[in-house]
């Protein structure tokens, strides 16, 4: 049976658990693995391509025009601006999500807003935002989230440069969904009978589950451990 094979490029490896992709082409033709493996791969160009087209700066977004409507003279720094502060000092010792998840947020503001001086946003902005995130079907804690990346940024960087401005996106009001559904724990008696087979069966999926279910390990964790 032939495989398909392939390697993550370095750069998006923190979209992926593994380094390489393998996957079964369900052929012993030759002829049909290499027709299956070039699809597959061009398939995983084109899907690469859209990944890394995500993480640049939208093209020319300097020129884009803000609608500021106060302080338009303005000479503070921008939100580009901040966030670029605020990803070089306190990004020091962060891991990828960091910068990706401040990033992603940073964005979505300039998305609604456009990208403005620090004091030229407003609160009535900050609800304007807010009810865009609502919009686009995030979640209340999603939402929370990405106020909480949006305010941390702006702050640190208002201390940072002894600015004299507020943040606006401080005292917006965000809803809190009580009646969002939690998930509960694997009952005790499931949890036995999934061990139970796990014993039984014994292959290498199996000692996974297994050994997830004694430590709490995430999948990836117990993948990547050394056999010896």
């Amino acid at each position: 049976m032939y495989y398909f094979f392939r390697v993550i490029p370095s750069d998006l490896k923190h979209h992926y658990s593994k380094p390489r992709i393998i996957q079964s082409l369900k052929t012993k033709s030759e002829h049909r693995a290499c027709l299956a493996a070039k699809t597959l791969s061009a398939r995983l160009d084109d899907y690469w391509l859209g990944l890394r087209l995500q993480q640049i700066d939208v093209p020319a977004s300097h020129l884009l025009v803000s609608d500021a409507k106060v302080n338009l003279e303005s000479n503070l720094l921008t939100i580009d601006e901040a966030l670029e502060t605020y990803l070089t000092v306190k990004g020091r010792g962060k891991g990828e999500l960091f910068f990706t998840h401040t990033t992603r947020s940073i964005n979505y503001l300039k998305s609604c807003l456009g990208c403005r001086s620090l004091d030229q946003y407003t609160s009535a902005n900050a609800a304007k935002l807010r009810d865009w995130f609502i919009s686009r079907g995030l979640g209340s804690s999603s939402v929370h989230r990405n106020f909480g990346s949006i305010k941390a940024v702006i702050n640190f960087v208002i201390l940072e440069k002894g600015l004299n401005c507020g943040n606006p996106f401080n005292g917006v009001y965000l809803h809190v969904d009580k009646a969002a559904k939690k998930r509960k724990p694997i009952s005790i008696d499931n949890l036995k009978r999934v061990q139970t087979t796990c014993v039984q069966v014994d292959d290498d999926l199996r000692h996974l589950v297994a050994l997830i279910s004694d430590t709490g390990m995430r999948l990836s964790e117990a993948t990547g451990l050394a056999k010896g």
